[in-house]
């Protein structure tokens, strides 16, 4: 049995083989349909989009409109009916290159662990399964830290962390995946406005570094100069107005 095929076996990334397809768009979906359960409505209902690689988009609509749902299916979480491509590959095939933030409720915030160590799980998805973060993660992880004003709390259990350092504590993991493409769930849903600013702050830089940005929000009006596309979804549909 070769090395690397261990490697492969041991590792979170999946078997892209490091290849994504520079010529493929970040994302395309075609006619995705997902539900919850075998009945009841779908959640999404013939969802077609493309997001171009560096672009900044914003999935609006009321809650149940399936921003979440599509947010999911697209980093492999949920099956689905229909085509979805991510950097050319079916999801869940380069979860290196795939960052996602889930919503902050959608967390067991009790489980015993530093906001330190949480953070540092955001390395796992390119170490594997066995290897423990080194010198080069924690760095990475202070930095994160640093750059999100969570410094002064790295030793504090993540269950006293108030909601909006929660949430910086959530993108800071997420940016220690260092993903090309970076999916985000409500991720300014009951922060302060420090917070919101930190987090801005950080999705900038992930701008600069080229990095493809699709967040979920039901509050755009605040944050529309941000985004260079605004998608509405309705009841599972792409809005075309």
């Amino acid at each position: 049995m070769s090395h690397s095929f261990i490697n492969d076996l041991l590792s979170y990334r999946g078997n892209c083989g490091g290849c994504h397809y520079p010529e493929a768009s970040a994302i395309k979906t075609v006619d995705v349909v997902a539900r919850y359960g075998s009945s009841g409505p779908p959640a999404l209902n013939g969802v077609s989009l493309n997001v171009r690689r560096g672009e900044r988009l914003a999935l609006v609509g009321d809650n149940g409109s399936g921003k979440s749902t599509l947010l999911k299916c697209i980093a492999g979480l949920l099956p689905y009916d229909g085509e979805i491509r991510v950097l050319g590959h079916p999801p869940g095939i380069c979860r290196h290159e795939a960052a996602y933030l889930p919503q902050r409720s959608s967390l067991d915030w009790e489980f015993p662990i530093s906001l330190s160590r949480f953070v540092l799980t955001g390395t796992y998805v390119r170490l594997g399964w066995f290897r423990r973060p080194g010198r080069q993660q924690r760095t990475m992880a202070a930095a994160a830290l640093d750059q999100l004003g969570l410094t002064p709390y790295a030793g504090r259990q993540i269950n006293g962390l108030s909601g909006g350092q929660q949430q910086r504590a959530l993108l800071a993991r997420t940016l220690l995946h260092e993903g090309e493409l970076v999916l985000l769930d409500e991720p300014f849903n009951a922060v302060d406005e420090t917070s919101r600013t930190l987090i801005w702050e950080a999705l900038d830089r992930l701008r600069e570094r080229g990095c493809t940005v699709v967040m979920a929000t039901h509050d755009i009006a605040h944050y529309i100069q941000h985004f260079d596309r605004v998608l509405t979804l309705e009841n599972g549909r792409v809005d075309p107005d």
